[in-house]
């Protein structure tokens, strides 16, 4: 990584405990994705951009502070990265997928809170997170109670805007959730002091519209019989979505499905012939938390899917871009974003229908359903997932963990045994 000290320090930022973090990851990213052999030539643009993750982007972003643009750290797939980018303003994933920031949330939350939140407060409150200081304003929803909670204590050091997401999908909740967007809206134009119209709002809808596109394209190669590249690979395409610039990001994952596209046609595979097809389920896996599908990949599985918010619930279903007016354009963002089968949601049926879907859609060998510690949505619905799944016939292992490593020789047992299991 270049000498961003300089910056770090214009930010606040605890130089001293970062430089542990700066330490730590590259190696935990050599030994999980540089060790990998065969791989897509346009995967060097992803490494670089975690190579240096927290330099050239927090710097991109503030030199457009400098030129009067806000920019809005968000946490969850709910929030409609359209309104803010509308506004001519910025929205960026914020950190929270490391062990390394769980003390800090613990100093102000109770231990049995999900790993996400903790880690995400931590990095905050200890000063660690560059994306964290950047942010002009946060983005939160209602989407569980330790979020909730955990909004209150952020928005006592920086601006905060809680979307306040339904329950239910009921098409008075579709209306309600319309409204939400309104006031988001109103709250961003006041905010940067620029106007969200039908036309700017029309343009960001294709910007949002079109990363999508390049991920639900770069997904279609999961499902070849010949997988010409990791799920290692694409979790970390997934989760760099979240924090880089729309365009250039769809640029980039659309080179490198120019080059997937070849390689398919050079029956080029990435895992042996007859390696078992994993999908994955359950609570995302911000970054840097890799643990999971190295796992699997380093177990005799492929992982060909994810159907969690750093998988197909980011990219599947675009906004209806052919809407003119601005009610109807809000109306269609209303129509999209509650269409994300979350287990926040009651009942939640159209999640197993989707699970099931993709199953079959990607020719899958096995389910893995994975729950971070004390997320109580996930783990509660886990039930009712694996018991639909073996009604389908479907062989599913159900697995909990969190950010630590302690659980990695035990998980790799499991995984190894369900993998083994469906070669039988």
């Amino acid at each position: 990584m270049a000498d961003y000290r300089e910056m770090w320090k214009s930010l606040g930022m605890d130089l001293e405990t970062h430089d542990v973090l700066c330490d730590v990851l590259p190696v935990a990213f050599t030994d999980v994705y540089l060790s990998q052999e065969n791989r897509p030539e346009n995967m060097g643009y992803y490494d670089f951009v975690v190579s240096e993750i927290h330099g050239v982007r927090p710097a991109e972003l503030i030199e457009a502070q400098k030129n009067g643009k806000k920019v809005f750290g968000t946490f969850c797939i709910f929030v409609p990265d359209e309104i803010i980018f509308g506004a001519d303003a910025i929205a960026t994933g914020l950190c929270g997928g490391s062990q390394f920031w769980v003390p800090g949330g613990e100093k102000v939350l109770p231990t049995n809170t999900c790993p996400l939140i903790k880690a995400s407060v931590g990095a905050r409150l200890d000063r660690t997170c560059p994306f964290f200081r950047i942010a002009d304003m946060y983005i939160g929803e209602t989407t569980c109670d330790g979020k909730k909670k955990a909004w209150e204590i952020l928005g006592e050091d920086v601006p905060m805007h809680v979307m306040d997401l339904p329950q239910m999908k009921r098409r008075k909740d579709y209306k309600a959730w319309a409204e939400e967007i309104m006031t988001l809206k109103a709250t961003v134009e006041e905010f940067t002091g620029n106007k969200v119209d039908s036309e700017s709002l029309k343009s960001s809808i294709k910007l949002i519209n079109d990363k999508r596109r390049a991920l639900a394209r770069l997904s279609e190669f999961r499902k070849n019989k010949n997988i010409p590249i990791s799920g290692k690979d694409c979790l970390l395409i997934s989760q760099i979505a979240f924090y880089d610039d729309p365009t250039r990001f769809a640029q980039m994952t659309n080179a490198l499905c120019d080059e997937l596209d070849q390689r398919v046609k050079d029956n080029v595979s990435v895992f042996p012939a007859g390696t078992k097809r994993i999908l994955i389920a359950g609570t995302p896996l911000a970054i840097p938390n890799w643990k999971l599908h190295n796992i699997v990949e380093t177990s005799g599985g492929a992982v060909v899917c994810e159907e969690m918010c750093t998988g197909t619930r980011y990219f599947e279903n675009l906004v209806d871009e052919l809407k003119e007016t601005l009610e109807e354009q809000v109306d269609a963002l209303a129509e999209r974003y509650m269409g994300i089968n979350c287990a926040c949601f009651t009942p939640n049926n159209a999640r197993i229908d989707d699970i099931i879907r993709l199953c079959k859609e990607y020719d899958v060998d096995g389910v893995i359903d994975v729950n971070l510690k004390f997320c109580n949505l996930y783990d509660t619905e886990g039930f009712i997932v694996e018991r639909a799944l073996k009604d389908a016939g479907i062989p599913v292992l159900g697995i909990e963990t969190d950010y630590t490593d302690s659980d990695v020789q035990q998980l790799r047992t499991r995984i190894g045994a369900f993998i083994e299991m469906l070669g039988e």
